[in-house]
């Protein structure tokens, strides 16, 4: 046995579901799966109902997360068609701005390219207001980054938005070759441009979709082998990895009778993810694909920076990276109680995580008390 000890890593994108979606997932049942996955610190996204778009719903959020959350959480919050610049009183509350350009419902989805600009240019402005003077190519650094669900085409467009209000973007999923290119090349331009992609995408492909149904459905949607290929190959453009956890029950997916539904019953996409991405990217570690400190680069250093997350002092995980064992739907603490890496044989289990010098996961079990992790942004607000 080989136990080394890590930081404790950061997801970058997590679907806590709550308000509205708690019968597949709450902030306490997530940040347990944070907790059993190695991670210390996740930032959620504000597509729950009512969304998170309005100083008053981050508030309820914040409050939901003190009492909650056994990990470290920072929020997001939204831009949606019906609330338009009623979040910019919570920016500095709030680790991002979130835009759906792509494959969502409801008032968060943003289809019209004025809207966009506005919500650019007024991001960009309310920086300026906290910053002051500065030179005009030197991007906002007092607010997060605008983190866009963009492919395909849009992702063009939100790089030239960006470019035009000098506003850093980051672009979540990245998931095929055209939008890593197209990445790489404005970063080799100098645009303040960074980038995510997830394990199912890293580790999955479209074949997997054919062969295992709804399981395996989820946005963007799984992409070509030489997709796949892609990502590896621009592994050095790709900053964080983030799993995306977007749990949903069985009977959502499509699979409540059997574990391979027809591919061509609507169901919900997204698939849960914040329990596997340490031993998946552990065993591409041991298979050479990886190097630890590309793990670490990705997972803690990188989203650190992007985010302008603080440190945990006193916190660490353990794993024995010799251990070898196989994934499994019982093993998930994410209450929608399945992950579609079902059957995955990997390298590395987690045997302890210590966060502020307090045993939180004894390798079995999640011994941190509902509301102890720590709600990021929100110094001097009660």
């Amino acid at each position: 046995m080989a136990t080394i000890r890590l930081p404790g890593l950061i997801d970058a994108h997590v679907h806590l579901r709550e308000p509205g979606y708690t019968h597949k997932e709450d902030i306490h049942s997530g940040t347990c799966a944070a907790l059993a996955g190695g991670v210390t610190t996740v930032l959620d996204m504000p597509n729950t109902e009512p969304p998170t778009s309005t100083p008053r719903r981050l508030r309820e959020k914040v409050d939901l997360a003190r009492a909650k959350s056994v990990c470290d959480v920072g929020l997001f919050v939204g831009a949606t068609v019906a609330d338009l610049d009623a979040y910019l009183p919570a920016a500095t509350r709030a680790c991002g701005l979130k835009i759906y350009v792509n494959e969502t419902f409801g008032s968060l989805r943003i289809e019209e390219l004025g809207l966009l600009h506005r919500l650019f240019r007024t991001w960009a402005a309310r920086a300026m207001e906290l910053d002051g003077w500065r030179p005009a190519a030197s991007p906002a650094t007092s607010l997060g980054p605008i983190a866009v669900h963009a492919e395909d085409l849009m992702v063009p467009v939100c790089l030239s938005l960006s470019q035009l209000y000098n506003v850093p973007l980051h672009i979540v999923h990245v998931s095929r070759r055209s939008e890593i290119e197209l990445i790489r090349a404005a970063k080799g331009r100098g645009l303040a441009v960074t980038c995510e992609a997830t394990p199912h995408h890293l580790f999955l492909s479209e074949e997997a979709y054919k062969g295992g149904g709804n399981r395996f459905d989820m946005r963007p949607k799984l992409a070509a082998p030489d997709d796949v290929a892609a990502l590896w190959e621009n592994l050095d453009v790709i900053d964080i990895f983030a799993t995306d956890h977007a749990p949903h029950t069985l009977s959502e997916k499509g699979m409540a009778e059997e574990p391979a539904a027809s591919s061509e019953q609507a169901t919900m996409p997204g698939v849960p993810g914040v329990e596997t991405m340490l031993p998946l990217l552990l065993t591409a570690v041991d298979a050479g694909r990886l190097e630890l400190d590309d793990l670490l680069l990705r997972c803690v250093e990188n989203p650190r920076r992007i985010y302008a997350l603080p440190k945990q002092p006193q916190t660490w995980i353990e794993v024995d990276v010799d251990a070898v064992h196989t994934l499994s739907d019982e093993m998930t603490r994410a209450r929608c109680g399945w992950t579609p890496f079902a059957g995955a044989q990997v390298k590395g289990r987690l045997e302890k995580v210590v966060l502020r010098g307090e045993t939180v996961f004894d390798g079995e079990q999640v011994l941190a008390a509902p509301g102890s992790g720590r709600v990021l942004f929100q110094d001097g607000v009660q």
